[in-house]
């Protein structure tokens, strides 16, 4: 065997030992749906990482902001307490209405979830401040300023924010708005000094940030 043969089914085994990997039935019937609707969605190794992070706090309440087709939601439901509730916003209705059939389909009953739909700036103040376990940021890049804002307020001592595909973002046209604002950020988060950060490098980096 090549090195570099080993070297792919070393990465093929690594890949499959992942949960929620997409030979998961729930998981590739959402991929497929997020397709037909032209919606991008979460990488296996980012949904691993929600879902251990959703683990880890033994999240019973999470904000999670850009609904999709709900494969975030199924890694996030995953990790969280049995009673745990989600909170997911987006603007999209189709987005929504797949969702919850994804949602539906995986076995989660409408209690575990509540699906808002609207921009997340108007309904993020309208949420209980220190109330949250868990904040997951998949959206438009160039409000990601202004989610941190909003998001670390909804957070418990102990608390995490996360932003997906922060480091794809700083990777574009130099006055790009999305890259801008990943720039501005990090910045935030890193003189927060409520906040201990981290760059996860999964799913084009995902910025994470936790309360003192």
């Amino acid at each position: 065997m090549t090195s570099e043969t080993l070297a792919a089914s070393g990465g093929d085994h690594a890949e499959g030992y992942l949960p929620g990997h997409p030979a998961d039935a729930a998981l590739l019937t959402a991929r497929v749906r997020a397709e037909e609707l032209g919606c991008a969605v979460l990488e296996p190794d980012a949904g691993a990482a929600l879902c251990f992070l959703a683990t880890s706090l033994r999240a019973r309440a999470v904000v999670e902001i850009g609904t999709g087709v709900g494969v975030s939601g199924l890694y996030l439901l995953r990790g969280m307490a049995p009673d745990g509730v989600l909170t997911s916003i987006d603007i999209e209705p189709e987005h929504h209405q797949a969702a919850r059939r994804t949602l539906r389909e995986a076995g989660y009953p409408p209690g575990r979830t509540r699906l808002i739909m609207g921009r997340a700036l108007d309904v993020l103040p309208r949420l209980t401040s220190g109330g949250y376990d868990l904040v997951f940021v998949d959206a438009a890049r160039a409000e990601y300023p202004r989610y941190y804002e909003h998001g670390v307020q909804l957070l418990r001592q102990g608390g995490v924010i996360a932003f997906h595909g922060v480091t794809d973002a700083a990777r574009g046209e130099r006055r790009d708005p999305a890259l801008l604002a990943a720039r501005e950020l990090a910045r935030a988060i890193r003189e927060d000094e409520r906040l201990v950060p981290a760059l996860l490098p999964v799913g084009g980096g995902m910025l994470v940030a936790a309360v003192q």
